[in-house]
């Protein structure tokens, strides 16, 4: 068996996306600086990259999505001006951000897909395995899920997705996984469908945004010839990879929520907030008022 031979040391969030679905919003602010609630949404990825381990983290921009270089570092004016206020909690809060990991940033010159995106961090991921996190997907969970899917790595010595069971009448909106259990929520991957009709699906476990890969990967998504729409797709590159060395799924525990959509970015700003304790009586009344006024339109 192929042997990835160092650990994870390294992630790489593609954030290049022009964020369509969020117009007019997005014009002005990258969609992943869009919050739920008080939370800009790409923090939540990066605090579950950090509490898997991992801190260097590689952001693929594009033109126009500078505010996320900003987000990430210090603001002395701003710091200065806390600290005069006597709002110690929020500049303490503020430092941490800039502090929990190491950044590095390189631009997609074009939009040209997800697996064109990733390839853009070559140069900077060197020759060692990394992670990817996609941050449209905010998983909240015990154990951050990068960290369930770095044991999987640690055991097998070999690339690790994430996947999901979702309803068959939505496996056209993902990648695939053909595989076979071999541990309880663990798959040896066979083969990866991209899109595929309900009768074409091997199963209906789904792809989502977290990844562990080899750096094989580069030099695949360099040979994979771009799909009808001109983009080039990362689960194309991982099925040239899959030819010779192996991959494994991981039905991860966590709640999923896609905030790539206006309506999921509403969903997790609720059920998020309801988990912090500050916020949980102030929305749930807000939800029982919404219903009463549902009701009464009846």
């Amino acid at each position: 068996m192929p042997v990835l031979e160092k650990g994870v040391r390294k992630a790489v969030i593609p954030a290049a996306g022009l964020g369509t679905r969020f117009l007019p919003a997005s014009k002005g602010t990258p969609k992943e600086l869009l919050p739920i609630l008080d939370t800009p949404s790409i923090q939540y990825v990066v605090e579950e990259i950090v509490r898997a381990g991992v801190t260097h983290i590689i952001t693929v921009t594009s033109r126009g999505k500078g505010a996320l270089q900003d987000y990430f570092d210090r603001s002395p004016e701003l710091e200065s001006a806390l600290e005069k206020a006597g709002k110690l909690d929020i500049l303490e809060h503020i430092r941490r951000i800039t502090s929990v990991a190491s950044f590095s940033y390189v631009r997609q010159q074009e939009p040209r897909g997800l697996g064109h995106a990733v390839l853009q961090a070559k140069a900077l991921v060197g020759n060692e395995p990394f992670a990817v996190v996609l941050p449209d997907d905010i998983i909240s969970s015990e154990e951050p899920v990068l960290g369930q899917m770095l044991r999987v790595h640690e055991k097998y010595k070999a690339s690790v997705v994430a996947v999901e069971e979702v309803p068959w009448e939505q496996v056209s909106s993902y990648g695939i996984v053909d595989g076979e259990e071999v541990a309880e929520g663990v798959y040896a991957v066979r083969g990866l469908v991209e899109k595929p009709g309900i009768k074409e699906a091997p199963s209906n476990l789904a792809i989502v945004g977290r990844y562990i890969l080899d750096p094989a990967i580069f030099q695949a998504l360099e040979e994979t010839p771009p799909g009808a729409k001109g983009e080039i797709q990362l689960t194309d590159g991982m099925a040239r990879v899959l030819r010779s060395k192996p991959l494994y799924a991981l039905r991860f525990q966590g709640s999923r929520y896609d905030t790539g959509n206006p309506l999921g970015l509403l969903r997790a700003s609720l059920e998020l907030g309801l988990q912090r304790e500050e916020f949980r009586d102030k929305i749930t009344q807000l939800l029982r008022d919404m219903e009463r006024k549902l009701s009464s339109t009846r």
